[in-house]
C-alpha cells in the first residue's frame, strides 16, 4: 500500500544538548568548586542547553541539587557546600557504566529509581584531588560521556606539581628550583627528609614555599622565612597531601595567562599580573577568594613580553597534552625571563577569577567562554584521541 497520500507526522524537534554540571567533591577545594558551579549555572545559555546540576558531597556521595546558583556564593566569608544544596540527605545520582547508554539515574532508599534522562556532556568544575586529577575523567571515559577539559593524563599531570615540572623541563620550558619529599621518605626517616629541605634552603636561600604536591587554590601552602617555621609548614602541607613540594622563592612579577581550545586549536588570552596583596604575605586562598585581591588585566607588559608569555602558555598546554582550557602561571624574573610555575587544568572559574577576566579582556565574555568550552567537549569523543 502506498503511503504517498497519507498525512505525514510532523518532524519532532531535536532536543537541546544536556549538560551535567558536576561540582563539590572530596578535596579541600570543595567550597570553591561550588562557587564556580554557581557562576557556570548562571551563565550557561538555557535556550541552547538543558542543565542538570549534580553535587558531590565531601564524603563522595553524588547528590541531586537544586538549580539555584544564587545559593552558591560566598557568604560571611564562608564558602557553600553541596550538603547545603542537596535535595536529599540520602539520595544518590548514578552515572551510566555502559557506554551505549547516557541515562542518569537517581535513587533513594525505599524508592523506585528514577531516570533523569540522558546526559550529552559533563562540565566538571571540581578542583583538586578526586575530580581535577584524572579520576573523574577516567570514570567519564569508561561511561563514554564527553566532558569539558583535559583527559586523564593531562589532568593527572596538571594536578601533580612534581610531574608537571618534569614534563615542562623535558619540553624545554624553564621551571624554578624545587625539591620533593615523598611519603616513604618521611615515614622512613623524618630527620633525613627534613635535612633534605634544610640543605635545599642552604643552596637556594630563604624564604621557601612549602606546599602539598597535589592541591590547588593555594590551600595548604606556607611561606617559610627561616628554619623556625619549617616544621609547622610541613605539617600543614602534609595535612592535605602526604607528598610535599618545596620551592625556592623567585624574585619577579607574577603573570598569568589563559589558554582556550578553539576549533582551529588552542589560543592564549591577554595575560594578567597578580600584584603583591597588601594584607597577605602572598597570593593565598583568602587573598584570592575571600578578600578578592584584584589582578591587573591586561598585565602592563611590553608587546614583546605579552607575545612571549602567550606563546609559552600554549607551549605548556601542548606539552601536557591538555584540552579545553588551562591557566598557566609564570614568574617574570628580574632579568626578563619567564619561568613557568604551574598550570591549572580546571582553574578558578568564578566571575572574579583571573581566567574569565583574562578572556573578558581578550574579547570573550563569561557566557561565551562557557559555551565555547561545552562546544569543544561536544566535538570530542571519549577514548584514545
Amino acid at each position: 500500500m502506498s503511503t504517498e497520500n497519507l498525512p505525514q507526522s510532523p518532524e519532532q524537534p531535536s532536543r537541546k544538548p544536556r549538560v551535567a554540571v558536576v561540582f563539590g567533591g572530596r578535596s579541600s577545594e570543595h567550597g570553591i568548586s561550588v562557587v564556580t558551579a554557581g557562576a557556570v549555572l548562571k551563565a550557561i545559555d538555557r535556550t541552547t542547553y538543558d542543565v542538570l546540576p549534580i553535587g558531590i558531597t565531601t564524603d563522595g556521595r553524588w547528590a541531586l541539587t537544586a538549580d539555584e546558583p544564587e545559593r552558591m556564593a560566598i557568604s560571611d566569608r564562608r564558602t557553600p557546600t553541596v550538603d547545603q544544596l542537596a535535595e536529599s540527605t540520602e539520595g544518590a545520582v548514578v552515572l551510566p557504566v555502559d557506554p551505549a547508554s547516557r541515562e542518569v539515574v537517581y535513587s533513594e532508599p525505599g524508592s523506585v529509581p528514577k531516570a533523569l534522562g540522558e546526559v550529552d556532556v559533563v562540565f566538571p568544575v571540581l578542583h583538586g584531588p578526586y575530580g581535577e586529577d584524572g579520576t573523574l575523567q577516567g570514570l567519564l571515559e569508561l561511561s563514554g560521556v564527553p566532558y569539558v577539559g583535559s583527559g586523564v593524563l593531562a589532568s593527572a599531570v596538571g594536578q601533580d606539581k612534581e610531574y608537571m615540572k618534569r614534563v615542562f623541563t623535558s619540553f624545554g620550558l624553564k621551571v624554578g628550583p624545587y625539591v620533593v619529599i615523598r611519603p616513604r621518605e618521611w615515614e622512613r626517616d623524618e630527620s633525613a627528609a627534613r635535612r633534605k629541605i634544610v640543605d635545599f634552603a642552604g643552596e637556594h636561600g630563604w624564604p621557601l614555599f612549602v606546599k602539598p604536591a597535589r592541591a590547588g587554590s593555594s590551600i595548604g601552602i606556607t611561606k617559610v622565612d627561616d628554619i623556625s617555621g619549617l616544621d609547622e609548614a610541613i605539617a600543614e602541607a602534609r595535612r592535605h597531601d602526604p607528598k610535599i613540594l618545596v620551592e625556592a622563592a623567585l624574585r619577579g612579577r607574577e603573570i598569568e595567562c589563559g589558554v582556550l581550545e578553539f576549533e582551529d586549536g588552542p589560543r592564549a588570552s591577554l595575560p594578567a599580573e597578580i600584584p603583591p596583596p597588601d594584607a597577605h604575605a602572598y597570593y593565598d586562598f583568602e587573598a584570592k577568594y575571600i578578600d578578592s585581591t584584584p589582578g591587573i588585566v591586561p598585565a602592563p607588559l611590553t608587546d614583546g613580553e605579552t607575545a612571549e608569555v602567550r606563546r609559552l602558555a600554549v607551549e605548556a598546554f601542548d606539552a601536557a597534552s591538555c584540552e579545553g582550557l588551562v591557566r598557566a602561571d609564570f614568574f617574570l624574573t628580574e632579568d626578563g625571563e619567564f619561568v613557568i610555575n604551574e598550570i591549572n587544568t580546571m582553574p578558578g572559574f568564578t566571575p572574579i577569577s583571573m581566567y574569565p577576566q583574562m578572556w573578558q579582556a581578550t574579547g570573550v565574555s563569561y557566557p561565551e567562554l562557557v559555551d565555547l568550552l561545552v562546544r569543544a567537549a561536544l566535538r570530542r569523543s571519549t577514548g584514545l584521541r
